[in-house]
C-alpha cells in the first residue's frame, strides 16, 4: 500500500527527474560516494572575495580537527565581524567542510561576516559524540581566539544543514551544559535531528528513490551510533532526546514538507518553545530534502534563502545592540548529561 505524501514544489520535481536518486546507501554507495573529488572552493571563493586561512585544532583524543577560517578581503581589520560557524551535511558519514559552502558565504558578503568551517571526523570511522566533540572544540577555539580572528564575540552564530543542522544543535546542547562558549543563535537547516527515525516524514519517504530516504537516513545512524544502545544515545548526538531545552540560544529552524525530517525539525522547535525559548519555524510547501542546496536558482529555494538570510540580519542587528541573551540564564554550567 502507498502511503501519502505531499507532493513535491512542481519545479523542483521536474529538476530532481534529471538527478540520480538512491532509495538506500550501503558501504559500497558510500565508498564510491568518497571517491568523488572534493568540493571545489577556489573560484567560489574568489567570487565572493573571501581570504582562506587553516588551523589546526588539537582534539579532546589528541587528533587534530581542521578549520577554514574565511575572511572578507575588504574588511575592517578594527571593527569587529560577526562570525558564522558552519558545519557540513552529508549525514556525519560524507562531505567535507566545503560542502555547501555557497550558504554561509552569502552572509560573508551580505553581513561582512567572517565563516569559519569545521572538518569534524566521520562515521563510522568516528562514532558516538566524536563528531559533535570536534566540532564543539573548534568552536571553543573561535571564541578564544576572537581578538584574533576580528569577531564579535557577541554575534557567534552556529549553522548547519542536513546533519551539519543536527550536530549545530548538538553543539548549543553542549556549549550549554559546559557554560562555554558563548552563541547568539543557532541556525538549523533540515537538520538531522533523531536517531530513532519513526516519524510520519520519516515513513512517508521510504522505499523509493530520493535525496534521503528513511533506509539511507537508517544506514547513517547505525554507522554514527556504532556500539551505543538505545538507552546510551546522547542528546548532544540526538538532539531530539534532548529532554531540556532551556538556556539555549535563539533558533531558526526550515525544513520542507516533502523530506524525511520534517516532524523532527517541527517536534524541536516546539520545544524550544515550550520550554520558553525562541524559535522561526519554516516549512517550505513542496520542499524536499536539501532543495536550497542543490538547486539554488529554484523559486523556492531563493525564497528560503532570502527568508533565512532576513532573519539571520534581524538576530545579529540585535546582538550588537545587546537585546539577544548569549548565555544560559544560569549561574554555573550544568553538568554534561
Amino acid at each position: 500500500m502507498t502511503v501519502p505524501r505531499p507532493a513535491l514544489d512542481p519545479e523542483l520535481r521536474t529538476l530532481l527527474a534529471d538527478m540520480p536518486l538512491v532509495a538506500r546507501l550501503n558501504d559500497e554507495i558510500l565508498a564510491q560516494l568518497r571517491q568523488l573529488p572534493p568540493t571545489p572552493v577556489g573560484s567560489l571563493l574568489a567570487r565572493h572575495r573571501a581570504v582562506r586561512r587553516e588551523v589546526d585544532v588539537p582534539a579532546e583524543d589528541g587528533a587534530v580537527v581542521r578549520l577554514s577560517v574565511l575572511s572578507p578581503a575588504d574588511r575592517d581589520p578594527a571593527v569587529p565581524a560577526p562570525c558564522v560557524y558552519w558545519i557540513h551535511g552529508g549525514g556525519m558519514v560524507m562531505g567535507d567542510r566545503f560542502s555547501q559552502i555557497d550558504i554561509p558565504l552569502e552572509w560573508l558578503e551580505r553581513f561582512g561576516a567572517v565563516v569559519v568551517t569545521v572538518e569534524y571526523r566521520l562515521a563510522p570511522e568516528a562514532t558516538g559524540t566524536t563528531a559533535v566533540e570536534d566540532c564543539h572544540q573548534g568552536l571553543t577555539w573561535v571564541a578564544g581566539h576572537g581578538e584574533e580572528l576580528g569577531i564579535d564575540p557577541a554575534r557567534i552564530v552556529v549553522a548547519g544543514t542536513s546533519a551539519g543542522g543536527g550536530l549545530a544543535a548538538g553543539v548549543c546542547l553542549l556549549a550549554r551544559d559546559l557554560g562555554t562558549p558563548p552563541i547568539a543563535a543557532q541556525l538549523l537547516i533540515c537538520p538531522m535531528l533523531d536517531h530513532r527515525n519513526a516519524t510520519p516524514s520519516s515513513r512517508q519517504y521510504a522505499g523509493e528513490p530520493g535525496v534521503w530516504t528513511r533506509e539511507t537516513n537508517a544506514f547513517a545512524w547505525r554507522a554514527v551510533l556504532g556500539d551505543l544502545t538505545e538507552g546510551e544515545v546522547p542528546p548532544y548526538v540526538s538532539p531530539a532526546r534532548a529532554g531540556d531545552l532551556s538556556g539555549l540560544p535563539t533558533a531558526y529552524v526550515d525544513t520542507g514538507s516533502a523530506e524525511v525530517f520534517r516532524d523532527e525539525d517541527v517536534a524541536y522547535a516546539a520545544g524550544l518553545w515550550a520550554a520558553g525559548g525562541q524559535a522561526e519555524l519554516h516549512v517550505w510547501a513542496g520542499g524536499h530534502h536539501g532543495f536550497d542546496a542543490l538547486f539554488p536558482e529554484a523559486e523556492l529555494s531563493v525564497a528560503a534563502r532570502r527568508t533565512r538570510t532576513d532573519w539571520l540580519a534581524r538576530v545579529l542587528r540585535q546582538a550588537d545592540d545587546g537585546k539577544v541573551t548569549t548565555r544560559p540564564s544560569v549561574s554555573t554550567p550544568r553538568a554534561p548529561r
